[in-house]
């Protein structure tokens, strides 16, 4: 149960919170944001919730384990109840690799609705190798990819090709979830 302007609500009943998920340079940020925008609904970028010593470990090109990302994940998982309390929508990106991480932020959560970005090898490390200023380096995404689980059907994730522009892939989002 979360409180809403003095009244228990369930938090069934909590507004919608998207979850856009992949490996890196499958444009999470550029599609949450756009999203988030074209919604009017607060947005959240994962990265930012990394505590310092993981974007350290990530800049030298060391990947994360599961105890690394388990402030993470608990932080997201935080924000999302945050805008439930707040009776507020969101859009948060997160890498969300394995199932054990993506049960993690949908318990207790309903109104989590997943979006799984999916793209190439090939396409993915072309966009990774011209990004600039991110600590993410190429030479990572294949433990991104061997750490990758993708969603199953009975996660009931939206799965969206990241090879058309960010505009459509967000278009296609809205038409999977005309609810919202």
């Amino acid at each position: 149960m979360a409180v809403l302007q003095g009244y228990r609500v369930a938090m069934s009943d909590a507004p919608p919170v998207f979850l856009i998920m992949g490996v890196a340079g499958t444009g999470k940020t550029t599609v949450g944001g756009m999203l988030a925008g074209r919604l009017g609904w607060q947005y959240a970028e994962a990265d930012d919730f990394h505590p310092p010593a993981n974007v350290e470990k990530m800049s030298a090109g060391i990947p994360l384990t599961d105890a690394d990302r388990e402030p993470w994940l608990t932080a997201i998982g935080q924000w999302i109840d945050e805008r439930g309390a707040a009776g507020e929508s969101g859009v948060v990106t997160c890498s969300g690799l394995k199932r054990a991480y993506r049960d993690q932020l949908r318990r207790g959560r309903p109104q989590v609705r997943m979006v799984f970005l999916e793209g190439s090898r090939e396409l993915i490390t072309r966009r990774l190798a011209t990004r600039h200023g991110h600590f993410m380096r190429v030479e990572m995404l294949d433990s991104q990819f061997a750490d990758l689980e993708p969603p199953t059907p009975d996660e009931g994730a939206t799965v969206v090709s990241v090879e058309p522009p960010p505009g459509v892939i967000v278009a296609e989002i809205l038409r999977a979830h005309p609810d919202v």
